[in-house]
């Protein structure tokens, strides 16, 4: 395992002078305050170590390590704010490992505490550095009164080394588990957006076509009552009854659009947003450029979808003075890319909230990014990337 990592540019310290500034303070703080919390990291590390496996031959030896384990990782925590604090180094948290419910039981979350790599390395964190934690207190403080014209160059020689063995053990494992993390909080955007999604189909089914059923049905039935004493007033609840009919229709095809349209699967996205151009309130103009290729058909209902909820958007708040709108399509490479923009009034936010803030984390669950660029006044331009990928 390596101990040096590419250091960010916003992560490196200032350069070292001769006059002591804050940053060199705060390093020689940070070393002097290596010795006693490396004396009881070690203390506590071997205990825990030699006692978890004196013991594992009994029932309680394997859970005791997994517990040691978990409070290894929290003395991790710890050694991270630290260096956060006084050294500057800026290490992403672990990803905290799923209690026994989410795990699937006690036996799989306890077969995965003891096989955790953050809390192994932590403990080899704790033990590695005492004889480093003894060195660095006793150059730190005694070159204070005697080493003081160098002791700037010495401090961050030291800390430099610190913030090594901060980024090498005491970083989440690897990409792999960053990406894990990424991945397990987009699948619950996409089970609450699944979720919400129902839930506004069965909203729409219900107030919808669903009621306007129910009243074509008892219209019918008060017909068929009719149908011998008022042959001419039971023609006229079936005329009405016959309206209604089209009009739940109407309400059912639209739904259907609102889910998948059957135009974007038989003519693709070109047709598509021309059809939902054509219901906005101001005249949209449509390019689409995805010549002889199409994407999977999931990222193209989800281009459909952002591009349908933006022109929404401009129908409700580009204001009286909004005088047209643009939606364009193309592929940027691995990247299907969409732009629609507005001469309206602008002021639009992706802020926690709004409905740009939703689109933000449907795309996101997909890998995809959105950018709003709406200065009060002048306009709106939202861009939107989603990941290409070939269809079938």
């Amino acid at each position: 395992m390596t101990l040096s990592h590419a250091i960010p540019d916003n992560d490196r310290p200032p350069p070292v002078r001769a006059v002591f500034s804050a940053v060199t303070w705060k390093e020689i703080a940070y070393l002097v305050s290596n010795l006693p919390l490396t004396v009881v990291g070690f203390v506590y590390a071997v205990v825990m170590v030699s006692t978890a496996g004196g013991l594992s031959v009994t029932a309680i030896g394997i859970p005791l390590l997994a517990c040691g384990l978990y409070l290894s990782r929290q003395w991790g925590r710890l050694d991270r704010a630290r260096a956060r604090g006084l050294l500057g180094v800026r290490v992403d948290e672990p990803t905290p490992i799923p209690g026994p419910k989410r795990s699937g039981g006690f036996f799989p979350w306890l077969w995965t505490s003891i096989k955790d790599p953050v809390g192994w390395r932590t403990v080899l964190y704790q033990l590695i550095r005492l004889p480093w934690g003894v060195l660095t207190f006793t150059v730190a403080l005694t070159g204070l009164f005697v080493l003081w014209p160098v002791l700037p160059y010495l401090v961050r020689l030291m800390a430099n080394v610190d913030r090594a063995m901060v980024r090498g053990l005491l970083s989440p494992s690897d990409d792999l588990e960053r990406r894990i993390a990424e991945l397990e909080s987009d699948r619950g955007v996409v089970v609450d957006t699944a979720a919400a999604d129902l839930r506004r189909i069965e909203r729409d089914l219900h107030d919808g076509a669903q009621a306007r059923l129910v009243a074509l049905a008892m219209g019918l039935g008060l017909a068929k009552e009719k149908l011998l004493e008022d042959p001419e007033g039971a023609a006229a609840m079936v005329d009405e009854a016959h309206g209604e009919v089209k009009l739940a229709l109407q309400e059912l095809r639209d739904l259907a659009r609102g889910i998948h349209p059957a135009v974007l699967t038989d003519r693709g996205l070109d047709a598509a947003l021309s059809s939902v151009a054509a219901r906005c309130v101001v005249p949209v103009k449509v390019v689409v450029d995805l010549p002889g290729a199409r994407p999977a058909e999931a990222i193209e209902g989800i281009a459909y979808f952002v591009v349908s909820e933006l022109l929404q958007n401009v129908s409700k708040h580009a204001g009286p003075g909004a005088r047209g709108a643009t939606v364009e399509v193309w592929r940027a490479g691995a990247r299907l890319m969409l732009r629609v923009s507005d001469d309206g009034r602008g002021g639009a936010s992706a802020a926690g909230g709004s409905g740009l803030a939703g689109l933000a984390e449907r795309l996101g669950a997909v890998d995809g990014v959105l950018v709003v660029d709406s200065p009060a006044g002048a306009g709106t331009v939202v861009t939107a990337e989603l990941p290409w990928r070939d269809r079938g």
